[in-house]
C-alpha cells in the first residue's frame, strides 16, 4: 500500500509513521506533505497513492481546499481534533474520520475498512461504492409541522425550502407549506448536494422540482419551480449561474 501523509506538525508526522510500521511494514509512506499548497503540488506532478491520511487543520487552511484544485479520485482518511467537519468530510472521498490524538486502534481500524473495501471492489467500484456510503449521511426525510399537528415528508417530495422572517419553511411538490426547525445553513449541510442547491438566501431547491430555467435581466437565471405560487420569484444571483449550471448537469 502506497500512502501519502499530510500533516502540519512534525511531531504528529512522526508518531503516524511509527503507527503505520507497527501496523503493517510493508506500507510505503511515499510522501509527508505539510500544507495544502504542497499537497495540490504534489498530487498534480506525482502518481496518486492508494490512501491518503489528511489533517484537516492544516497551516495555510482547510485541507477541503486541496479538492478544490487538484483532481483527487482516490480515498481519503481524515483525522482532526474537532468532530464539527464530519459531514464535510464524507461529502469527499472519506472511508474514516479520526480524532485526534490518533490511537494505534483507530488507525488500525480505519485502514481494515481500506483493506476491505479494497478486496471487495476494484478502484471504479470502490469510486461507485463511496458515495452511496456518504448518502447515508444525508437525512431521508423532514418533520414539518403545520399548525399544532407534525407530519413526516420524505425527501424525494421535497420542491424546496424557503427562510421567510425567521422562520424556515419545507414546501412540498404540492404546495403544501410546513415549519421545519432548522436553519438554511444546517439544511445545507443535511441535503444531498448533488439533489439540492442553494439558490440564494431565501431558496434551497430539489432539481427533481424545477420545471423551467430560463434568463432574466442581469445575467441572472429565474426558475420555475413545482409548489411555488406564480408570483414567487426564484432568481439565481449572477456570480451563481456557473455554480448552477455545473450542479444542473452533474
Amino acid at each position: 500500500m502506497k500512502l501519502i501523509i499530510v500533516e502540519d506538525e512534525q511531531l504528529a508526522t512522526e508518531r503516524l509513521k511509527t503507527m503505520l510500521r507497527k501496523y503493517d511494514p510493508a506500507i510505503e509512506v511515499i510522501a509527508c506533505l505539510e500544507s495544502i499548497e504542497d499537497t495540490v503540488q504534489y498530487l498534480k506532478t506525482h502518481s496518486h497513492p492508494d490512501l491518503l491520511l489528511l489533517d484537516i487543520h492544516l497551516s495555510d487552511g482547510h485541507s477541503f481546499e486541496i479538492f478544490k484544485q487538484v483532481n483527487y479520485s482516490g480515498p481519503v482518511v481524515f483525522t482532526t481534533a474537532y468532530d464539527i467537519y464530519a459531514l464535510e468530510a464524507f461529502k469527499m472521498l472519506s472511508i474514516d474520520y479520526i480524532l485526534k490524538p490518533v490511537t494505534q486502534d483507530a488507525l488500525a481500524a480505519a485502514l481494515n475498512k481500506f483493506k476491505s473495501l479494497s478486496l471487495s471492489f476494484n478502484a471504479a467500484q470502490l469510486r461507485s461504492q463511496l458515495p452511496s456510503i456518504q448518502e447515508q449521511r444525508y437525512k431521508k426525510r423532514f418533520l414539518g409541522k403545520i399548525g399544532q399537528r407534525l407530519f413526516f415528508i420524505d425527501t424525494n417530495e421535497i420542491a424546496f425550502f424557503q427562510a421567510e422572517n425567521k422562520i424556515v419553511y419545507l414546501i412540498d411538490k404540492s404546495g403544501t407549506r410546513y415549519i421545519v426547525e432548522h436553519t438554511m445553513e444546517k439544511l445545507e449541510d443535511q441535503l444531498d448536494p448533488r439533489q439540492f442547491f442553494r439558490l440564494n438566501r431565501k431558496f434551497i431547491v430539489s432539481i427533481q422540482a424545477i420545471q423551467q430555467v430560463k434568463p432574466y435581466f442581469n445575467s441572472r437565471l429565474k426558475l420555475s419551480v413545482l409548489g411555488a405560487p406564480q408570483q414567487e420569484e426564484m432568481v439565481i444571483s449572477r456570480d451563481r449561474v456557473a455554480e448552477f449550471r455545473q450542479w444542473a448537469e452533474y
